[in-house]
């Protein structure tokens, strides 16, 4: 299975704020869409950066409440790993797990077209093996 398909299930919506925008107000776009990660793009076609809660987490330890009024991109991770819709779901896993990030922006013609999590990646590839059981299953049923 490609990242695409998970696209394709999932939607192409991806939450995005400009890197000037405050560190405050990204925690309220994070809350209001009940996701943990945002793309930062001055365009939202560009990937120009990510944050996540646990870039704020970290920020919050190091610079206190002041982070608050701190630009998003004092605190972003650039660069970003992305990924092609091209991907296989297993390759994706493997990397999401070996490098540590929980969010993937996909990116096709450097466009941004959508975003993936662990949870995401995680749900298709049970999807997989569950249908992979399933014609098991058949085949020795006929057989």
């Amino acid at each position: 299975m490609q990242i695409s398909q998970v696209l394709r299930h999932k939607g192409h919506e991806v939450a995005t704020i400009d890197g000037s925008e405050s560190v405050r107000t990204a925690l309220a776009v994070l809350a209001e869409h009940r996701i943990g990660a945002l793309v930062v793009s001055s365009d939202g076609e560009r990937v120009e950066g990510i944050l996540s809660e646990r870039d704020v987490a970290r920020g919050l330890h190091e610079h206190g409440a002041a982070l608050l009024t701190e630009p998003v991109s004092s605190v972003m991770t650039s660069p970003v790993h992305t990924c092609t819709p091209h991907v296989s779901v297993t390759e994706l896993a493997q990397t999401m797990t070996d490098h540590r990030f929980r969010h993937v922006p996909v990116v096709e013609d450097a466009k941004l077209i959508g975003i993936v999590s662990i949870g995401d990646v995680v749900k298709a590839r049970l999807d997989e093996l569950e249908d992979e059981r399933k014609h098991m299953v058949d085949y020795i049923q006929t057989a």
